[in-house]
């Protein structure tokens, strides 16, 4: 079935994606944050559980893809990486703790879903600001891997219920934004 074909090619993008962000960090080309890497592990492993909790199966490959992704790149970010925890880091590891306990005392895969999503936003938004003010400080190649992968998610939404298209639109979304952002500079003051 088609959607089905789009949901795997979307998370091979995507796992895709990360492979080239690996090879941008072992080149010392892009230096992680080691506490965005995990927090980003964290919340990902955790959309990823509440995502098929609540039935999504055909766009599940890219939450899969952005749960290893991560993994990995924390993993590099112990050596190629840079440490420190901020306040922002830490309040955005205690939504993620508090989506699973949530979770876990109303049994609704779709409130831990939809908090993982909003902590997930916080995350993103820094890289927002910063393609925004600085461009020239990300890789717009595996960010427009990203939005392919994005763009094929939606074609694998097989029933449009709120469950299932909120995680792939909202991907589009942010990462669309970056994009933007990054293809489409415009003189900016800080």
């Amino acid at each position: 079935m088609l959607t089905e074909i789009a949901g795997v090619a979307a998370g091979i993008l995507a796992i895709t994606d990360f492979f080239l962000y690996s090879v941008s960090i072992i080149r010392h080309k892009t230096t992680p944050n080691r506490a965005t890497w995990l927090i980003f592990t964290f919340v990902s492993l955790l959309i990823l559980s509440s995502y098929y909790s609540v039935g999504a199966r055909e766009t599940i490959w890219v939450p899969l893809a952005y749960t290893i992704g991560p993994l990995v790149i924390f993993i590099l970010s112990i050596k190629y990486g840079e440490g420190g925890w901020t306040f922002f880091d830490k309040m955005c590891l205690l939504g993620a703790f508090t989506s699973v306990f949530i979770w876990w005392q109303t049994g609704s895969a779709l409130t831990a879903l939809l908090i993982n999503i909003l902590v997930d936003l916080f995350g993103i938004m820094p890289t927002i600001k910063k393609s925004y003010l600085n461009p020239i400080s990300e890789d717009k190649f595996p960010w427009f891997i990203t939005l392919i992968s994005c763009i094929l998610n939606i074609f694998a939404i097989r029933v449009w219920n709120f469950d299932v298209w909120i995680y792939p639109v909202y991907m589009l979304v942010t990462n669309g934004a970056v994009v933007y952002l990054l293809y489409f500079p415009k003189q900016r003051k800080l």
